[in-house]
């Protein structure tokens, strides 16, 4: 837990990094937290962000691509919904198995996953603790693509380059608005949206305005007239 923690923040400092890929070895993403190390773990895990990866990956500026084959058990889950997009391989299974073994959630699987997938279906996936498939998650709007096995870290590698093709400093301000405005009220996420938008565009010069109105340009002349 601590030295994913320690990766994550590596990552974030490093510039030579855009986006970061995390998927499992062997035939889970992650079975869960070592119940036999359950005091030591559940008394630290909630009060220490610096060894907390669930909470360097949320302040991680990095975009987070999971990349989940087998299973995401309790903790494993509470880490695939720290990521920001979710690439599943046909045979994931996400498992909430705090109820069934009387462990209270500190990484966020109780208020994350309803606000993805809505309250009812979100109780359904905690509290009867049974497993939630692949094409089901996706279907439900939890993970963005399912592939095949050998090909999971394909197409998690196909979504990271598309993502690099773009402006990395808006691909950073951009994930920060729609995760800070995610937690707001539709009302103040406006808002917040609002205000960093003259932020970055008071903070440009009219060289950076005239090299961004030239990238249109040039793209657009690329591309085929419309057809009706």
């Amino acid at each position: 837990m601590t030295d994913l923690a320690r990766a994550f923040k590596a990552l974030d400092a490093d510039e030579s990094v855009a986006v970061i890929i995390l998927s499992g070895s062997g035939r889970s993403f992650c079975s869960g937290v070592d119940l036999t190390s359950a005091e030591d773990v559940f008394k630290g895990d909630v009060k220490d962000v610096e060894s907390d990866p669930v909470a360097q990956m949320e302040r991680c500026r990095k975009p987070i691509i999971g990349a989940i084959s087998g299973f995401a058990i309790t903790a494993g889950f509470e880490i695939s919904l720290a990521c920001d997009m979710l690439i599943a391989s046909t045979d994931a299974k996400f498992i909430d198995t705090h109820a069934r073994f009387g462990i209270f959630p500190s990484w966020g699987l109780s208020q994350k996953l309803s606000r993805v997938i809505g309250p009812n279906k979100a109780r359904e996936v905690s509290l009867t603790a049974t497993p939630l498939t692949a094409e089901k998650a996706e279907k439900w709007g939890l993970v963005n693509h399912v592939v095949e096995a050998a090909e999971l870290l394909n197409k998690a590698r196909e979504v990271a380059h598309a993502i690099i093709k773009n402006n990395q400093d808006l691909v950073l301000r951009y994930k920060a608005v729609i995760n800070d405005g995610g937690k707001l009220d539709l009302h103040h996420a406006l808002l917040l949206e609002k205000e960093r938008a003259h932020e970055y565009y008071n903070g440009m010069t009219k060289e950076q305005f005239k090299k961004m109105q030239e990238f249109i340009a040039a793209r657009s002349s690329k591309k085929p007239a419309s057809k009706l």
